[in-house]
């Protein structure tokens, strides 16, 4: 529960971490691994958007969770109207920007570098108006293909807490926590699973993106419906990444993921 002061705790099986600033956070132990393993707490979190953070939240954060870097997913269109956020004030914590959006021309010649994780170029978007989310998830390992892993390296070499977050915390982060956890050997459902306790908090989350200037305006004009984090969605994109790579792991080793990386993944993520 969040008391009229801020404070914060971790609450329902131990995942969720409730704060007065933020929505969509929770932590990622206690997952299963295929070689009966499980994920330890206080390893790695995932957040929406951080800009209303609480000096009882960071306290928590910072003091409680021993939180040492962020990976802030946003672009940097994001981050210009936005802001990094007050966690950019501690001295103790590292914050990491890779964005998981493409950048103007380089990319796919969007008018100016992507601010929501659905912007395409005007040929696209006259196409097919709504790109389904699987495939946008697919479309964003082709994209940003350095961002991606510099940020999965980022979580392997934290020496404390690390925290990946962008908007609502499900759809760039769930890209990237679905790669992180294929990494150490969790099974498709748990991360399926993981994926889609976002859409249990889905209408706060979208009522407080409606309160920031880089979100509002797409928010309004688009149906609740087309912001859930749905189980099916993630499982489409696992079997496109099938389809197309051979797998998420496929796809990590094809793109310089070493036997190193993954000893350091499973070293921070498990026991």
């Amino acid at each position: 529960m969040i008391s009229s002061e801020g404070s914060v705790s971790v609450t329902g099986n131990g995942r969720w971490i409730d704060l007065a600033g933020a929505v969509n956070v929770r932590d990622l132990g206690g997952l299963p691994t295929h070689d009966g393993n499980v994920t330890q707490f206080g390893r790695v979190l995932r957040a929406d958007n951080l800009q209303d953070l609480t000096q009882a939240d960071i306290s928590h954060l910072v003091g409680t969770l021993g939180l040492s870097d962020v990976i802030d997913l946003r672009s940097g269109a994001e981050l210009q109207i936005e802001g990094p956020g007050p966690l950019v004030r501690m001295p103790d914590v590292t914050i990491h920007h890779y964005s998981m959006l493409a950048e103007a021309d380089r990319d796919t010649g969007v008018d100016g570098e992507a601010v929501l994780p659905w912007a395409r170029t005007e040929e696209e978007v006259e196409e097919r108006p709504w790109l389904p989310p699987g495939e946008f998830y697919l479309l964003t390992l082709k994209q940003r293909p350095d961002a991606v892993l510099s940020a999965l390296r980022v979580i392997s070499a934290s020496s404390g807490a690390a925290l990946a977050h962008c908007a609502a915390g499900k759809d760039r982060t769930g890209i990237l926590v679905a790669l992180a956890l294929t990494a150490v050997g969790v099974p498709e459902d748990a991360i399926v699973e993981d994926y889609a306790l976002s859409n249990t908090r889905i209408e706060r989350i979208i009522e407080r993106l409606k309160t920031r200037p880089a979100y509002a305006e797409d928010l309004d004009s688009r149906p609740m419906s087309s912001h859930f984090a749905l189980p099916e969605t993630m499982r489409e994109f696992l079997a496109l990444a099938d389809d197309e790579f051979g797998g998420l792991m496929a796809w990590l080793t094809g793109h310089g993921w070493t036997d190193v990386d993954t000893d350091a993944m499973r070293a921070r993520l498990l026991a």
